[in-house]
């Protein structure tokens, strides 16, 4: 067992911190790591980094666990530019934290606590929506509404920070409109993420900041990732807007498992390592989340288990999960064929950090033939 609480936590496939063991890095000589870096430090100074982008935050580009490129600009206090950001800055991931939350659900089916085609009214009877899966939740095909938008529409007090059993709450209560009937369609939502959450912490009796803490980032040795809570409130580095002003927390800022991790580009190379592994769950259901399930539209651009999927036209396959929340960019993606990862964390608004991370494929690999990418969070 990891630990107990008054709860009850269950018992976890990573069971201790050292217990996990991280993959061997993929040996590479100096001359080629020399090569890699000229050309990583030519790209991203050309298209993200330097004195008039904007840019402010971290790049880490990692090729079997072995680092590549690794660059920090800027600051944690912008306006007071005294606080350098440095590899221990805890930046705000974004979307990019659904991942963790669908491993963490996905945790709970490997070991026979919950099943994908369970329904969520199995464990929320108060949700007015019937018929919604696990898998659902996890693919974006609920059809439920947006909790950004219903809540801001709701009776809700602005004044009072929601949190997950909030969002349940006014759902409950209120009833909004839901978009369309289970499994008819994609559409991305965060209410389903937020709902993921909730689910964690039914089955296993903890709350999911601290599952995700006893299961993930502490076996993994991710030392300065953690999810957001009011005790964090010090320790967290603020966003800012493009041009310089901070963007202050708001009312939305509590709720998790659709965003509110922090973590730093060190601590995601670990994070994408160990998904080389069967240590966090079974390999047969850890490739299920790679698989795509949003087919009936046209196109290159897919959903898995948490993870946004790319299936190019000559073969590739792009594993990544974007992010934006207030002045936070996140982008987040491995090239698994080659063992790359390309992690870019930014604290200032700027939608460069998409592209540059799109456009970064292509140094490993033939990933585009024709200009079609598109900037998805």
């Amino acid at each position: 067992m990891i630990g107990s609480t008054s709860c009850g936590l269950i018992e976890e496939r990573v069971t201790a911190k050292n217990d996990y063991i991280p993959p061997t890095p993929l040996v590479i000589s100096d001359a080629e790591k020399q090569r890699y870096k000229e050309l990583l430090t030519n790209y991203f100074d050309s298209t993200l980094l330097g004195r008039y982008r904007n840019f402010n935050g971290g790049v880490l580009v990692a090729k079997g666990g072995t680092i590549l490129y690794e660059q920090y600009q800027g600051f944690e206090d912008l306006p007071g530019r005294s606080r350098p950001l440095s590899a221990t800055s805890s930046l705000h991931i974004a979307s990019s934290t659904k991942p963790f939350t669908a491993i963490a659900i996905l945790s709970l089916v490997d070991k026979g606590k919950l099943s994908l085609e369970d329904t969520i009214n199995q464990f929320f009877p108060t949700l007015p929506y019937p018929s919604i899966t696990v898998r659902d939740l996890l693919t974006h095909r609920s059809g439920l509404p947006n909790y950004l938008y219903f809540m801001e529409a709701s009776y809700w007090n602005k004044e009072r920070m929601a949190t997950n059993q909030d969002v349940l709450a006014v759902m409950s209560a209120e009833k909004p409109a839901r978009h369309a009937a289970p499994n008819k369609r994609f559409e991305y939502c965060n209410t389903n993420y937020v709902l993921l959450a909730l689910l964690i912490e039914k089955i296993s009796g903890t709350s999911y900041p601290r599952y995700l803490q006893e299961t993930i980032f502490e076996p993994l040795g991710m030392a300065h990732t953690f999810v957001y809570q009011p005790v964090h409130a010090k320790r967290i580095v603020p966003s800012y807007q493009p041009n310089g002003r901070p963007w202050p927390l708001d009312y939305l800022d509590l709720t998790y498992g659709d965003k509110n991790i922090y973590s730093t580009p060190q601590d995601l190379l670990k994070w994408d390592q160990a998904l080389y592994t069967d240590q966090l769950i079974d390999t047969t259901l850890l490739q299920q989340a790679f698989q795509g399930y949003s087919f009936e539209r046209p196109g290159t651009h897919h959903y898995g288990l948490g993870f946004r999927l790319e299936f190019l036209r000559n073969g590739k396959k792009v594993i990544y999960h974007f992010g934006r929340w207030h002045g936070n960019n996140a982008a987040f993606t491995r090239l698994v064929e080659e063992k790359v990862v390309v992690i870019i964390l930014g604290n200032r608004f700027n939608r460069s950090i998409y592209s540059a991370a799109h456009h970064s494929y292509d140094l490993f690999g033939n990933y585009y033939n024709q200009d079609e990418r598109e900037d998805e969070q």
